[in-house]
């Protein structure tokens, strides 16, 4: 019974990410929700007494996975420099593949910004932005300390806010319906060029700009597939890609 119940949230989960990521907070309804992920409407209230509820988990969801994608890649021993670019191809690759992500970052738009209603109070909002701003400038201080990135003082926190707008940006492209292929191409054009002024010339060629072909599993239209909650499943192989083959595995 606790078995089907997870699986239950999960698919309400799925559902909402879905229903958020494309129609946005205010006009994703519970009842569409709840139609897509075949289940009642009370079995959802079951889960979530509110749309805030469901609307937190879905952020939670995204900040899980991106929590996980990090820490996979340090553990399998990624210099923190590597680790920061893997971590912006898997952002560019989960913004296509898995809803929670691009649906937290909606969210936190949407919600972040929504006026105070009549009792002062605004809907549950995790700060997803924040969550990937403070992923990325922590590897990139990581870098810094370990000396890959040798930039101090003024010129430092010049560096710092180039690749922090620039990570933000990845999800701007994808926003704008890019084709996967393409944004993965885009991301690793934008390394090859901050690579030479974090590390300089001469050891640019030292990091892998490209997203690896076993971690970032698509088909041959470049776009990658889709896998419902109940099929848990993420890129080929890869540290990166252990940590979204887990995404739906648990509330």
């Amino acid at each position: 019974m606790q078995e089907r119940s997870e699986r239950t949230r999960r698919r309400l989960v799925y559902a909402g990410a879905e229903m958020f990521h494309q129609n946005g907070y205010a006009n994703a309804t519970l009842g569409d929700i709840a139609s897509a992920a075949g289940v009642t409407k009370g079995a959802l209230y079951f889960h979530f007494a509110s749309k805030d509820e469901l609307a937190e988990a879905v952020q939670q969801r995204g900040c899980a996975l991106l929590h996980d994608s990090v820490r996979a890649l340090r553990e399998a021993g990624v210099p923190p420099l590597q680790a920061l670019i893997d971590t912006t191809h898997w952002l560019a690759w989960t913004l296509h593949e898995d809803p929670a992500v691009a649906a937290s970052f909606r969210i936190t738009k949407e919600c972040g910004a929504a006026p105070r209603g009549p009792g002062g109070t605004r809907p549950a909002v995790v700060d997803f932005h924040g969550a990937w701003i403070s992923a990325v400038s922590t590897l990139l201080r990581m870098a810094r300390e370990s000396g890959e990135v040798p930039a101090a003082g003024r010129d430092w926190e010049s560096a710092q806010a180039l690749v922090v707008a620039a990570a933000c940006g990845i999800e701007v492209l994808s926003g704008t319906g890019m084709p996967y292929g393409e944004l993965q191409r885009k991301v690793a054009a934008l390394w090859a060029l901050l690579l030479p002024a974090l590390v300089g010339e001469a050891r640019a060629g030292e990091y892998r700009t490209q997203a690896t072909a076993d971690a970032w599993d698509h088909d041959a239209g470049h776009r990658p597939r889709r896998h419902t909650a109940d099929t848990p499943t993420g890129p080929g192989a890869g540290a990166g890609a252990r940590a979204v083959r887990g995404a739906y595995s648990g509330p």
